[in-house]
């Protein structure tokens, strides 16, 4: 049924290359745990079909993941659909998809832009003019956002030291849906030092709804206000009513 669909049109097929890459498993785009793509042997098995629709394939598509930080991992994935030029004599374009990582913890490396330059450019001698693209969506924006939340309540509970806040996952769902990490200083004692744990819940009726677990924070009060960093990709978007709680009102600034 797709097929016809497509009959006599230009396309873009998007390829599963085998692996999913990503800090979590939900966003692990590629590989037999994910939905997306047509596996390699599937697409090259299933070109006469493509023949008898008079299916134009233009372009070529794959996208692992998300959060990445091996700059490798665009010239692998390159090198694996450069093995299928040769069944598709229009081919004007290949994308690598995104997945480009952003530095959320104090122990990971910065993604290497140079060597990830170095190895696309080495791709991009074999590709016999055809357009080589990327998806740098979260790259460029998440840094650019930020989720501002007053202390509401602290509260101990056996081991755990909680710091209520007045939003949660109905402004920020990354946390809650893939354990996306973010990190969150107190701004209100930007000059205190940080030595008390605590994790930062919101307000929604859900064990789940939290932003931080165990971060290092100074002493926090009720008023204070928390800062929640890289919300600039996937906040706003993903937001929602949940629970008829209004999301966070987006700023420019």
């Amino acid at each position: 049924q797709w097929g016809e669909l497509f009959r006599d049109q230009s396309v873009f097929l998007r390829v599963d290359t085998g692996a999913g890459r990503g800090h979590h498993k939900h966003v692990k785009t590629a590989g037999a745990e994910a939905k997306f793509g047509i596996p390699m042997d599937q697409l090259t098995s299933n070109l006469s079909l493509m023949s008898e629709l008079n299916l134009n394939v233009t372009g070529l598509h794959c996208h692992v993941g998300s959060g990445i930080l091996t700059p490798e991992n665009w010239y692998e994935n390159g090198e694996l659909l450069k093995e299928l030029i040769a069944h598709f004599p229009n081919l004007k374009s290949i994308d690598l998809g995104g997945g480009l990582g952003v530095v959320e913890k104090p122990e990971q490396s910065a993604l290497n832009l140079k060597e990830m330059d170095r190895l696309l450019l080495e791709l991009k001698k074999h590709l016999n003019g055809i357009e080589l693209w990327l998806e740098p969506g979260r790259f460029i924006s998440a840094e650019s956002g930020v989720l501002l939340a007053r202390v509401t309540q602290l509260k101990g509970k056996g081991k755990s030291q909680y710091v209520g806040v007045e939003t949660g996952m109905n402004s920020l769902i990354r946390p809650a849906l893939y354990g996306a990490y973010h990190p969150i200083v107190n701004l209100t004692r930007l000059q205190e030092v940080a030595d008390k744990r605590y994790t930062i819940v919101g307000p929604i009726c859900e064990t789940g709804d939290k932003l931080g677990v165990d971060r290092l924070l100074p002493e926090c009060f009720e008023g204070d206000v928390l800062l929640v960093a890289n919300a600039g990709a996937y906040g706003r978007v993903m937001s929602s009513n949940y629970n008829l709680r209004e999301p966070a009102r987006e700023v420019m600034v």
